[in-house]
């Protein structure tokens, strides 16, 4: 098969578009960059449409030609130029796939019988998003959901911070912050909030308190949660700092937060 190396060729054009949201939207398609996040892809059933990949990854990566096959989604020998004009990174790591943008409904995320959801209240940036749901993944967390205001999951930072995650756990964008906490209780999960000026800390919760089904709340990464959205909650929490440093960034608190209530749960 002949290497595809024009960036204006139909099928990289159209693979190049789903860069912005309105066309991931439009066409129902985003895209995965890297091996990780292409391997997790490709195990997934039905999730992508085609590959496009150096021949040096699939040197270095033999599964992952073998797995595309194994599925029927196209192999794409492609140049260097034509992954990199694909790709948002400064090193590209040479494999892109096109996949289908899931359906998953706030309930997918939510739903009744839940252990622990992680809730995103306007989190715009893609790499703090991207790695709590490499997290919440990681704790066993049912669903994410990122509020209206929030970025965009299928955003090409967000897929690549989430290390393949996003293709395990249910991830929903939903409605206004307000919504997300009574959807949250009404799937009958008490909701904690993460809050760094919040008088109790983590480690005041006894082990019942944690064990029981929770919906962790995570605010914006410079305000954090408006004083109405903290009222909502059933308790507001910090993650106390023992050191100099002034605070932990959002997926580092969320990470501490998820990890504290799976261990009761799981204890």
């Amino acid at each position: 098969r002949l290497i595809l190396t024009s960036v204006r060729a139909a099928r990289v054009s159209r693979a190049a578009r789903l860069r912005k949201r309105a066309f991931r939207e439009a066409d129902g398609r985003f895209l995965a960059e890297g091996p990780q996040a292409v391997r997790e892809a490709l195990a997934t059933p039905d999730s992508v449409v085609e590959v496009f990949a150096t021949d040096e990854v699939a040197t270095r990566h033999p599964e992952l030609p073998v797995a595309a096959a194994a599925v029927g989604v196209p192999w794409v020998r492609c140049s260097g130029a034509v992954v990199a004009h694909l790709s948002d990174t400064v090193t590209p790591q040479g494999v892109v796939a096109v996949c289908r943008m899931p359906t998953v409904t706030v309930a997918d995320a939510v739903p009744q019988g839940a252990r622990l959801v992680s809730l995103l209240a306007q989190v715009r940036d893609p790499g703090n998003a991207g790695t709590v749901i490499r997290v919440s993944d990681a704790a066993g967390a049912d669903g994410v959901v990122l509020s209206h205001g929030s970025v965009d999951p299928h955003n090409a930072k967000c897929v690549r911070a989430s290390a393949g995650s996003l293709f395990h756990v249910p991830v929903a964008v939903g409605p206004e912050p307000a919504e997300l906490v009574a959807t949250a209780r009404a799937a009958g999960l008490t909701v904690l909030a993460a809050d760094g000026a919040a008088d109790t800390h983590l480690d005041d919760l006894d082990p019942a308190a944690l064990a029981r089904p929770t919906a962790w709340l995570f605010g914006n990464e410079a305000w954090g949660l408006p004083p109405a959205l903290r009222a909502l909650a059933d308790r507001v929490v910090a993650v106390p700092i023992y050191g100099r440093a002034e605070s932990l960034n959002l997926s580092t608190a969320a990470a501490v937060c998820l990890y504290a209530s799976a261990r009761a749960q799981h204890a």
